[in-house]
This record gives structure tokens, sequence and C-alpha cells, in this order.
């Protein structure tokens, strides 16, 4: 996997969002690049989720810019706002099926929010070829009961790719999962990468996961990004705080 630094797809300038009294982000800078899988690192309760929900306006920064491609999003109209989440899929930590959809449906209602005109055969073709990649094809006419945890996020990454999203907002994707399942979601973000040319944000504090995909690290410590880096850099740090991670 290699990064384009010459080309950033997301810039983050001094991201503030508070909750009431409790400020979680506090000056956020942060970049992705180009082709690159970013691991946002860091404790339960850091902000990692709510860092990747301000970038597609889930939720509503307080300062600070977040620009997307050439759409800054700070005061953002909904027209503007509705082509930048077309270059966003978003993986929920929980897959976020609809669960009185077949899987069949939960990729085709992603498909007509696109406000684009697909006929009945282009339809099938894009769910279907989404589903090859995921390796779910068998899975189409099933409800979402039927689906293991490891199945609902396949198809949650189905449903993401099926847009064709130049960036993939994972959240918390091995989250649940038994160590094999876990490994196999890490591969396929690896494998969604390599083919689609996507660059990503993976929200984790799965240390297996983080040195399965990332291209680089982020940690956020205190509302803040504590460090940036390489794997390597991070698995010789010196830092106690950074170590603890990776212990």
């Amino acid at each position: 996997m290699k990064k384009n630094e010459n080309n950033i797809v997301i810039e983050i300038n001094n991201l503030t969002k508070s909750f009431g009294s409790q400020k979680v982000l506090d000056g956020i800078n942060l970049q992705l690049f180009d082709n690159e899988n970013l691991v946002v690192l860091g404790k339960s309760g850091s902000g990692k989720s709510v860092l990747i929900k301000c970038i597609v306006s889930l939720l509503k920064h307080d300062e600070g810019s977040i620009k997307v491609g050439d759409y800054e999003l700070t005061d953002i109209n909904e027209d503007a706002l509705i082509e930048v989440r077309k270059k966003i899929g978003f993986l929920f930590q929980s897959a976020a099926l609809y669960d009185s959809m077949t899987v069949r449906e939960n990729l085709k209602f992603a498909l007509t929010r696109l406000n684009e005109t697909f006929s009945e055969t282009e339809m099938n073709d894009k769910i279907e070829e989404a589903l090859e990649n995921v390796g779910m094809p068998n899975s189409i006419d099933k409800m979402p009961s039927e689906l293991s945890g490891g199945m609902k996020k396949r198809i949650g990454l189905a449903r993401t790719l099926v847009v064709n999203p130049s960036i993939i907002l994972y959240d918390e994707p091995t989250t649940g999962l038994d160590p094999i399942t876990s490994s196999e979601i890490s591969s396929l973000i690896n494998e969604t990468q390599a083919k689609f040319k996507n660059s990503s944000i993976i929200i984790t504090h799965d240390i297996n996961c983080v040195k399965t995909v990332a291209d680089r690290i982020a940690m956020i410590k205190d509302g803040k990004v504590y460090k940036t880096g390489s794997l390597e850099a991070f698995m010789n740090e010196d830092d106690s705080y950074i170590q603890s991670f990776f212990k």
C-alpha cells in the first residue's frame, strides 16, 4: 500500500467538539492522504468515533475546519454536503443494516440514495459485484437476522462499496468479533484498499487490526493528536503511554 503525500484528500485543522462542558476534541490537526490506510488509535472515549462522525457531518463540529477534497464542511449547504457524502463510505461499528430488509434491499437502498438513474439490471449487477468483493455472494436474499456478526460486517462493507466511494471511514470494524473473524475483516480492509485504491480512516483499539492495516497511525490523547507516524515508529517508541497499547 502506497500513500501519495502530494494529494491530501481530507484535511482537518484545529477541530473542536464539546458535549456540554466536556470537550472531546480539543484542536485536532490531521491529514488523510490519497491511497492511504490511516489508523486513528486511542483509549475508549478519546473521541475517535466523534472525529469521523464530524467528517461526514453526522455531528456538527464547534470550531476549526474540515476539508474533503475541494469542499470545506464549515457552513456547507445541503447540496454540497450530499456531494461530499457521495465520496465517503461509512462502515458503522454495528454494521447498521436495516433489519426489515434483505441483503439485496439494504444495498439497493444505498444505491437509490445516490440520486442517479440505474436500471433494475444495473442495480442488481452492482449489488452482486459488491457482494462478490466481500466474499458473500450467496447472502443476497438473506435477512440480517440470519447472519453472524462477521457476516454483517462484510455486508456493511458491501453496502459501502456498492456506491463506489473514494474514501471509507471504518468505525471499530473488528469490535465484538472473535480473533479469526477479526483477522479476516482486517485482511478484507487491505484487499479493499488494494483493489479500489480508496483512502481510509480506521478507528480501532484492536492492536492486531492496527498491525495488519496501518500505513500510518495517529494517536489521540486528551482531545489532541498525540503522535503520528508509521507502525514501525510506534512499535519502537519509548513513550510509556504509547507502549501501553502495544504490550
